[in-house]
């Protein structure tokens, strides 16, 4: 069956031995695919096809595949799956001149909310960025009578109860009383927005926390333009206020449609200039393609990256889990569709590696607060308690602190000023 699948080039006479597993061709005319290939060395080729063109090649490619591995089968299966799709999905709205944002942006709030909780749920990721931050963001609020904190991308407001509670019990002033609480919200979703709200008032209250939650809507395209507004309104801060940025999985959005990363640099500018004492920062350690010629390097990097992933979930997540299905479905399937878009692209869910994000933060005038080792033996701690794997692993470098799988980076969190 797999020879089937060979070029319609191949008729020309092939400048490489047919049956190798190298798969770094110079002309299209070398993608053959040899019958004892991999569902991965396939997928490979399909990358390289559609790195040098050949979309109704690649298409044909991907659509095999997904026909020939299960999206219930083990990890190497279920990742091949989920790119073949990904790549079908990216092809298909290219041939149709829709945009990718168009196409495969699907996920209403309906569908996302459930596997939201479900990868809360199942994985560290979330925990661990959130956990991280709260705790930057609690060693800033010390000795303040209270504390603004921008968050950028509220989603369903998972980070805050935590960051409540911890303030609640510990985060007395001097009075005996405990600071207030100010949260703006970003978000593009302004129904969203509104139940995280009642949701944080009611437990804020449950709390007796003095506090208020501000929706900041954001436009898609334009994510950085509410914020530069809020900086020029008299209500950034209020006496004896800290001001927090928080960024938990939202710099990279700002690389979408932009290929010199402007609007981010005009971000950042615009944050620098609002003087936060802290600006926390969580991203994927996964870097994102700058332009068409990049696919195959991303499209490598990617797979390594969600292989890293959906291998954890095979090994932390009982095989007949709904609630991983729902994940990988879900979840990480629209991450993985949307990590191989450029970022010149309209949409893409990729970013930089931390090395990057060191650099940019330093070219705006950010020097980093090194995380304390209470953030250390917090994040420890909620991996030995809730997600006990030797497969989970931390470690500190360069001023970040770093979770991963394996010997795998996946997610950093760092803190700035």
């Amino acid at each position: 069956m797999l020879s089937s699948l060979q070029s319609h080039e191949e008729e020309e006479e092939p400048t490489t031995n047919p049956t190798t597993t190298s798969f770094i061709p110079t002309t299209p005319s070398q993608f053959l695919i040899p019958t004892s290939a991999s569902p991965r060395q396939i997928l490979m080729r399909c990358a390289e096809l559609m790195h040098h063109g050949d979309r109704p090649m690649a298409l044909r490619i991907a659509s095999f595949l997904i026909s020939a591995v299960s999206p219930i089968g083990d990890s190497s299966d279920r990742v091949v799956y989920h790119f073949a799709q990904a790549l079908t999905r990216l092809i298909e709205s290219s041939n149709s001149a829709s945009s990718p944002s168009t196409s495969m942006n699907k996920c209403g709030t309906q569908l996302v909310q459930p596997s939201y909780l479900a990868f809360n749920q199942i994985t560290p990721f979330l925990r661990f960025a959130h956990l991280t931050a709260n705790q930057a963001i609690l060693e800033a609020i010390d000795g303040h009578r209270g504390v603004h904190i921008i968050d950028m991308d509220t989603a369903h407001g998972f980070q805050w109860p935590p960051l409540l509670q911890a303030i609640a019990v510990h985060g007395y002033r001097g009075d005996g009383s405990p600071p207030s609480v100010r949260i703006t919200g970003a978000g593009t979703d302004v129904n969203a927005l509104r139940r995280t709200a009642d949701r944080l008032h009611a437990f804020a209250r449950s709390l007796g926390l003095p506090f208020q939650f501000n929706p900041l809507y954001l436009h898609s395209y334009n994510l950085g333009s509410s914020l530069m507004q809020l900086h020029q309104s008299s209500s950034l801060t209020e006496k004896g206020e800290v001001l927090i940025v928080n960024c938990v999985l939202f710099l990279h959005k700002l690389l979408y449609g932009d290929r010199d990363e402007r609007q981010l640099h005009d971000f950042l500018s615009t944050v620098r200039d609002m003087g936060p004492a802290v600006v926390t920062i969580a991203e994927r350690e996964l870097g994102v393609a700058s332009a068409p010629q990049d696919f195959f390097r991303v499209f490598s990097e990617s797979l390594e990256y969600y292989t890293a992933i959906f291998e954890a979930l095979e090994a932390t997540v009982q095989p007949n889990s709904v609630e991983r299905r729902e994940v990988e479905e879900r979840w990480l399937g629209e991450e993985i569709k949307e990590s191989l878009v450029p970022a010149g692209g309209t949409r893409g869910a990729g970013g930089m590696r931390f090395e990057r994000w060191d650099v940019i933060m330093r070219e705006n005038g950010f020097t980093p607060r090194r995380l304390s080792e209470y953030s250390l033996s917090q994040a420890r701690l909620l991996l030995r308690l809730h997600y006990p794997s030797e497969g989970y692993q931390l470690h500190v470098s360069k001023e970040g602190l770093f979770l991963g799988w394996q010997a795998r980076a996946l997610f950093s969190v760092s803190s700035w000023q």
